[in-house]
């Protein structure tokens, strides 16, 4: 029920955000806008889904993620981003200061914060799901990308005639800089998850939050040094490349760690030891799925469950191990065993019919 009203009141908001594009700029400005707005989404999207192969997160919470980002973060950001101009410019009088200091100051420390929360709350809504910096980073990820889409079609819309330059910028130059942002909290929330202190996230939070705000205001400062194509060679490359690498040995890490539990349970009879082999590759998985297709679509389910479900054992297992497994864990793990026991027969026994 939390989850529906969450994702409702964003949906209200992003309708909010965009009929105020829309009266700004133009509706017609505002589709076209936001069509053009797609295709960094989606380059974004893609990277996202790469990065969340192991153990993907439930659909419900990064839409609920997406929505914030793109709805309760956009339109907090629009409001106190202009107020916080507005103030500058009455405290000054000057527009340039103004804006150099809405976009350098003002903006990064709202923008962060209203991504951020939306962060936190997935955080502390889903902790026994929380397995680590790859769920941080993931639910990060997908707040940023919701908040970038809706920022772009504001910055399209309102640049028509320039289009183009802009899309150039935003589009190609810089899909992920809001993403590289928000990580931050991200990877801070996760670290806290592995914690066996409830309360790590305390400090952990504003951590991550500063160093998000940091990067936010080089980022943004940077168009106002006149160096922004030298700084961006010399800092956001380099950033970007170094969180790509940061997220892929990441992800092979968890993939070791469960291989590492299941080898556990083959021990204990449960897995076969070639089953381990193929749960531990997204080569083995796939190969897996074709193969349990010969069986018709209710094995090929069979085998995606059996997969799902053993990687949920596995990381189950580690947060055992860990010493930061709930009180249930012991009910879930035979859940667990069950479903991969029930699923294992389901494919064995479609695959036998079809011999």
């Amino acid at each position: 029920m939390l989850v529906v009203v969450g994702i409702a009141v964003a949906v209200v908001a992003l309708i909010a955000t965009v009929s105020q594009i829309a009266v700004m700029t133009s509706a017609g400005a505002a589709v076209v806008g936001g069509v053009v707005a797609l295709v960094p989404l989606t380059a974004v999207v893609l990277g996202i889904r790469w990065v969340d192969r192991w153990e993907p997160e439930p659909r419900y919470a990064l839409v609920f993620a997406f929505l914030w980002g793109a709805g309760v973060s956009t339109l907090v950001s629009l409001w106190l981003n202009t107020a916080f101009t507005d103030a500058v410019y009455h405290s000054t009088g000057n527009v340039d200061t103004a804006e150099m200091v809405g976009a350098a100051i003002g903006a990064p420390l709202i923008e962060e914060s209203a991504k951020g929360l939306g962060v936190l709350i997935l955080f502390l809504a889903r902790r026994r799901y929380f397995d680590g910096p790859v769920d941080g980073i993931v639910y990060a990820a997908m707040v940023a990308a919701g908040f970038a889409f809706v920022e772009n079609i504001l910055y399209f819309s309102s640049s028509m005639e320039i289009l183009p330059q802009i899309f150039i910028m935003r589009g190609i130059l810089s899909p992920f800089a809001h993403v590289l942002f928000t990580v931050a909290i991200g990877i801070a929330l996760g670290l806290a998850a592995r914690s066996r202190s409830a309360f790590m996230w305390l400090p952990a939070f504003p951590a991550g939050w500063t160093v998000a705000v940091i990067l936010h205001a080089l980022w943004n400062g940077s168009t106002f040094t006149g160096q922004f194509f030298g700084l961006y060679v010399l800092v956001q490359v380099p950033l970007f490349v170094s969180a790509v690498i940061l997220a892929a040995w990441l992800r092979r890490r968890e993939r070791q760690v469960i291989t590492a539990r299941l080898v556990e349970y083959a021990r204990a009879g449960w897995f076969a030891p070639h089953e381990v082999t193929m749960l531990g590759s997204f080569p083995g998985r796939r190969a897996a799925l074709s193969w349990a297709g010969r069986g018709g679509p209710v094995a090929k389910r069979a085998m995606r469950d059996f997969q799902r479900s053993a990687t949920s054992l596995a990381l189950s297992r580690q947060r055992f191990v860990t010493g930061r497994a709930e009180r249930t864990y012991h009910h879930d793990e035979r859940l667990l065993l069950d479903r991969v026991t029930g699923a294992r027969a389901t494919f064995l026994r479609a695959l036998t019919m079809v011999r």
